[in-house]
């Protein structure tokens, strides 16, 4: 023992020399591994999510490993704080309770999902604009060529003093003619043809309005195709759902667990998956890149992962290898009994 103390005390010396001889080259090595731990600690940890500076740094000196602030170029974590926010590493706002930071996740992977993410939001915000535009366009055709009727106002004479004015004020077409045949010897000839032409005015503005529903009615199909053609299309970039059976694509894991089967248990985030192993019952965290659908054989149970049926299950009908694709018939919700035909076999799955 008194040895191996002796030899210590030595090589703790000589470490303390060479500190002294050059003493940056440590600060900055010791620095940088700070540096590093904690940043990675926060990405691990926290995320993106807004946290009290205080908090991470108490977690990080927690591991026995870490290096501590003393031993680093920062003399308080308040100036570490505020050397993060300048350095674009996080975002860092103060406020009377002290200091918080958030971590600006730059990996390729996220950056593109965000992209993706904005690309959608403008996808869909045009299609509402062609939807608007397309709507107005209807509305316009169907004012297109309609003529209002403004109505003409003649003088009431009268002839012969001791005639009488007699008012038809009866419903309908029949009764007028009728009651106009009555009173034609005292009204003249004229009266009948004015009662005529009263009823070819109706008939016109019935057979007019009635084109204009047809008009109307074939507006709100195309709209309604519209519709149907935009759900159709719509896609997103994340496709997990619970209870449906998934196979292990990547090589990280081992063979163990490489092109084996296993069922979503949770979706956490939208693009990662807690899978529970079919074989041995073993319970794996996975990103969505690090799965793919399983098709099963036809008459199976399936689900809709993307596009307009995203969400309903339905039932195989037949496979398409040349295409990729499958036909199915939705066994669920509203549409249920359609048959929806050459969807991609990454858009469906095999449920549990």
């Amino acid at each position: 023992n008194g040895f191996k103390c002796h030899c210590m005390s030595e090589s703790h010396q000589r470490q303390l020399l060479l500190a002294s001889e050059n003493p940056q080259q440590f600060m900055d090595y010791f620095s940088e591994e700070f540096r590093n731990d904690f940043l990675e600690l926060l990405r691990r940890r926290f995320g993106t999510k807004r946290v009290h500076n205080n908090i991470v740094y108490n977690e990080y000196i927690s591991h026995r490993e870490h290096i501590h602030m003393n031993a680093t170029q920062w003399e308080t974590l308040t100036d570490f704080t505020k050397w993060l926010g300048r350095e674009g590493l996080c975002k860092v706002d103060e406020t009377p309770k002290g200091w918080y930071i958030q971590y600006i996740d730059r990996d390729p992977e996220t950056i593109r999902r965000q992209q993706e993410q904005e690309r959608k939001k403008k996808q869909d915000l045009d299609d509402e604009e062609k939807t608007a535009k397309f709507i107005e366009q209807q509305v316009r055709r169907g004012l297109e060529g309609k003529e209002l009727e403004k109505p003409v106002y003649t003088e009431l004479n009268r002839e012969n003093e001791e005639e009488k004015v007699t008012f038809n004020l009866n419903k309908g077409a029949s009764t007028s003619i009728a009651a106009s045949s009555k009173t034609s010897s005292v009204l003249g000839p004229n009266a009948l043809k004015m009662v005529e032409g009263a009823v070819k005015r109706k008939e016109s503005a019935h057979s007019s309005g009635q084109s204009k529903e047809k008009k109307k009615k074939s507006a709100l199909d195309e709209i309604m195709e519209l519709e149907e053609e935009k759900k159709r299309t719509s896609r997103r970039d994340y496709w997990l759902q619970p209870e449906i059976i998934v196979k292990i694509v990547t090589k990280k894991l081992g063979e163990k667990y490489h092109k084996k089967k296993a069922v979503v248990k949770e979706v956490i985030d939208k693009y990662t998956a807690v899978v529970k192993m079919i074989d041995s019952g073993d319970k794996l965290k996975l990103d969505q890149t690090h799965l793919e659908t399983v098709i099963p054989a036809p008459g199976k149970k399936v689900m809709v992962l993307n596009g307009g049926y995203r969400g309903n299950e339905g039932i195989l009908e037949s496979i398409n290898e040349k295409r990729f694709s499958a036909t199915i018939i939705i066994d669920s919700g509203p549409l249920k009994g359609r048959r929806v035909e050459d969807i991609q076999y990454e858009d469906i799955s095999k449920l549990a």
